[in-house]
C-alpha cells in the first residue's frame, strides 16, 4: 500500500461516515411527515427482519401523515407489530390493506430531545472519522519505518497533514448537517 491509496481509502471511508450521518438525520424527525422516517424499520416478514421501504410503498398525502400500502396484503399486521415495536412513538392504524400514521404535532420538549439527538449522531460521527485518521496515520508510520517502501520523513508529514485536511473538511460538513437538522428540528 502506497501514500496515494492510504489517502484515497481515508477519503472514501470519511466520505461514507459522512453519508451515514445524513442517512442517520433523515430518520428525525422535523414535525412534517417524511418516508425517510420509517423506511428503514425492520420487519419481521416470514421470519426474516426487513425493511419497510422492501415491503411496502411509502407515501405522504397530508403533511402530517403518512400512508403506508404494503405490496402484500396479508403482511398488515406484521408491519403495525413493527412500528409499534419501533419505538417511534407513533400509532399506526390499519384500514383495510393500508396503514395510517398521524404525526402529532412536536412539543417544545420533545423538539429539545431531538435536537439533542441530532448532536449526539453528529459526535459520533465525528469520532468515527478521527477514528479513520487514527488509522490513515498509523498505517503512513508504517510506511515510513518500511525499508522497502522508500517513503521519506517529509513525503509521510505531507501525508499526514493532507489526512489532517481531510479531517477538518468532513468535520466541518458534518457540523454543518447537524446544525441545519437542529433548524429544521426547532422551527415551530
Amino acid at each position: 500500500m502506497d501514500i496515494d491509496e492510504i489517502l484515497l481509502e481515508c477519503e472514501d471511508k470519511m466520505d461514507k461516515a459522512v453519508e451515514h450521518l445524513h442517512s442517520e438525520l433523515k430518520g428525525l424527525r422535523t414535525g412534517r411527515a417524511t418516508p425517510a422516517l420509517v423506511e428503514f424499520v425492520k420487519i419481521d416478514y416470514y421470519g426474516s427482519m426487513t425493511d419497510l421501504r422492501a415491503m411496502a410503498n411509502i407515501t405522504v398525502p397530508e403533511p402530517t401523515q403518512l400512508l403506508i400500502k404494503p405490496f402484500d396484503k396479508g403482511s398488515v399486521q406484521d408491519i403495525v407489530k413493527g412500528l409499534q415495536a419501533a419505538g417511534l412513538g407513533l400509532n399506526p392504524m390499519a384500514e383495510g390493506g393500508a396503514i395510517r400514521l398521524n404525526l402529532p404535532p412536536l412539543s417544545g420538549e420533545r423538539r429539545q430531545q431531538l435536537a439533542n439527538a441530532a448532536k449526539q449522531e453528529g459526535e459520533t460521527a465525528k469520532v468515527a472519522i478521527r477514528n479513520i485518521r487514527r488509522d490513515a496515520n498509523k498505517h503512513i508510520d508504517q510506511l515510513e519505518k518500511d525499508k522497502n517502501a522508500a517513503v521519506t520523513e517529509d513525503q509521510a508529514k505531507a501525508a499526514k497533514d493532507e489526512v489532517q485536511n481531510l479531517l477538518k473538511r468532513h468535520e466541518n460538513k458534518t457540523e454543518e448537517m447537524v446544525a441545519a437538522k437542529q433548524k429544521e428540528i426547532l422551527e415551530v
